[in-house]
């Protein structure tokens, strides 16, 4: 079979399967055997001193094992069925991407915030965010959710595709470990300031070209010159060097404001404002943004199949 071929369609099976079922909630999955390992390694080394090395040590482990586990994987597959490589590689696709989910959990918080109102709404939006929920307006559950569908539209959609364009499976595995390392110790609190600093700093140098990318694609899949300018203007402002700009972006999409202060871990951590206009998020927004997260991840796995068509570059074992 062409290496093409090999490519796309578990690209494309992959993107079909989190499309139409999402990630089963009882099924087997590669980020819980992922946050097992990061939990033992945490418990074993996060203690004593040394722990920024010993940090760096658990996180560099962890990533390449992952990155040689599944090339080891994909070099067997080869030796035996090209059909077999398709299957494993497309149910590993699958597992990669988040955007069904992503778009259900924020579905999930609206309704039932209109339903069952706020103290429902603060519970439904605690599963799918950090901060606490427990004083938040209708107005700040609204905003979190439009806030964490833009930041993981790149973290959890075009991140992951954009390491398998470069890697396959293995590169966007290896990614999930790093984005899984940081949202379990890259924190900075008093247990993972040092542990965890190395974890954190290697998910934004991972995250640095995705990020930028999906907010220029949510400008292009609507064509908003408010969102290319809110991008540029206010995509900096923002803790972390990436999630600001498919934030502000989606601001500037929606004319509306993000950011500002919110507890985390019992700490007021003060954010600055993205966006001009402070007005009210109505319910039914939800869909523009969801059509927004779907129109992008189709973008990019069209795009990723088109690069596959017309370049020789392939990143399959040399046995193939």
């Amino acid at each position: 079979m062409e290496e093409s071929l090999l490519l796309i369609l578990p690209l494309i099976i992959g993107y079909v399967l989190d499309l139409v079922v999402g990630d089963p909630q009882d099924w087997p999955h590669p980020i819980r055997v992922f946050g097992n390992l990061i939990a033992f390694g945490e418990r074993l080394l996060n203690k004593s001193s040394a722990r920024f090395a010993k940090g760096v040590m658990l996180s560099i482990s962890l990533v390449a094992g992952t990155f040689l586990f599944f090339l080891i994987l994909n070099y067997l597959l080869l030796q035996i069925s090209d059909w077999l490589f398709i299957l494993i590689n497309s149910i590993f696709v699958w597992y990669g991407l988040a955007n069904h989910n992503l778009i259900s959990e924020g579905r999930a918080v609206f309704k039932v915030l209109n339903e069952e109102g706020i103290k429902s709404g603060r519970t439904q939006l605690s599963r799918i965010v950090g901060r606490d929920t427990s004083q938040l307006s209708a107005q700040q559950i609204r905003i979190a959710v439009l806030e964490t569908m833009s930041e993981n539209l790149s973290d959890g959609v075009v991140a992951p595709l954009f390491f398998y364009a470069i890697g396959g499976v293995p590169g966007m595995m290896a990614y999930k470990m790093i984005n899984t390392l940081d949202s379990m110790i890259g924190y900075r609190s008093e247990r993972y300031e040092q542990f965890g600093k190395f974890a954190a700093r290697l998910d934004d140098v991972a995250n640095f070209i995705p990020a930028r990318l999906t907010a220029i694609l949510m400008v292009l899949v609507v064509l908003s010159k408010r969102g290319l300018r809110f991008m540029l203007q206010y995509g900096s402002n923002h803790k972390s060097p990436n999630s600001g700009y498919p934030e502000a972006t989606l601001a500037g999409i929606l004319n509306c404001r993000f950011g500002g202060p919110n507890m985390y871990h019992g700490k007021l951590v003060e954010k600055p404002f993205i966006g001009e206009v402070d007005r009210e998020i109505h319910p039914d927004e939800i869909r523009e943004v969801a059509w927004i997260n779907h129109k992008v991840c189709f973008m990019v796995v069209l795009l990723i199949a088109i690069f596959f068509l017309i370049s020789n570059f392939s990143f399959l074992p040399s046995a193939y």
